[in-house]
């Protein structure tokens, strides 16, 4: 993979790089259409990432689509997919050494799912590394980790440039995730609450409320009104920092999360600046 990177840009192209667990969706290959309109050449990664993981999490049974994937992302014109055995990315079968943004980390699912970000920063950082994209693509759905990986990225001067792409829906407001697939008919309608509870608080915004506590607790009241879900963080906070704020009036990031039976859902929406 890195003999194949350096190759390309050794020629002078600009190569994108969007990282994946897999189990592909449309939200993932709208940021590889972004990364095909803004770079000259795509890569993929697919690993599902053991260090991100909690002992009481879904890593055994996280879906894994291998083969369907190869083809949506052959569709798609990408030219390289990494696809590394967990062996080789971590071949004591650990990691003995971390990437961790302190502070940030804690916050959001960080406070949820202690050592996740972990996880994520440190698998984050060796793709960084034996990829060396000039660009990286992620979701705004998982808004806490871009806040996160945009810490890593500037602490440690990496030069690579992080490209947020928008939450993909589907047609009803659900967040598309890899995890809709564990639902089940009647779990899937519950599920909608997070995206009506969000969307009173957008609404609520754009009316002229600036009060967080305001507007926190008409989505907690829309959420409340779907009792089989469970509430695990509704808050809302700088998108930067992931700090609690008092007022929307300069932008926030508005973020929920809720167990769906036992899968666990997040969703979000960014609340602008006003002029």
């Amino acid at each position: 993979m890195r003999a194949a990177s350096r190759a390309v840009r050794h020629s002078g192209k600009r190569l994108g790089l969007v990282p994946t667990m897999g189990a592909l969706h449309e939200g993932h290959l709208s940021l590889v259409r972004s990364a095909r309109a803004s770079t000259d050449v795509v890569a993929v990664s697919i690993f599902v990432n053991p260090t991100q993981f909690g002992p009481n999490e879904d890593l055994a049974k996280y879906p894994r689509s291998f083969d369907r994937d190869c083809e949506l992302l052959d569709r798609e014109g990408v030219s390289f997919l990494f696809a590394p055995a967990v062996e080789e990315m971590y071949p004591a079968g650990s990691s003995a050494t971390w990437v961790t943004v302190d502070d940030l980390s804690s916050k959001l699912d960080g406070r949820s799912r202690p050592g996740h970000f972990r996880g994520v920063t440190t698998v984050v950082a060796k793709l960084f590394h034996i990829v060396e994209p000039d660009a990286a693509f992620f979701g705004q759905k998982d808004a806490a980790q871009v806040a996160i990986i945009r810490r890593m990225v500037r602490d440690l001067d990496l030069p690579v440039e992080i490209v947020v792409g928008p939450i993909v829906r589907e047609p009803d407001g659900l967040a598309m995730s890899s995890r809709n697939t564990y639902l089940d008919p009647q779990q899937r309608k519950q599920a909608l609450v997070l995206n009506r509870s969000l969307r009173e608080i957008e609404k609520l915004a754009q009316a002229g409320e600036s009060s967080a506590a305001n507007l926190l607790a008409a989505g907690r009241e829309e959420f409340a009104s779907e009792t089989a879900v469970r509430l695990d963080y509704f808050e809302i906070v700088d998108p930067g920092t992931l700090d609690p704020i008092t007022d929307v009036s300069r932008g926030a990031l508005v973020a929920v999360a809720a167990y769906v039976g036992p899968t666990r859902l997040i969703d979000n929406i960014l609340l602008n600046r006003t002029p």
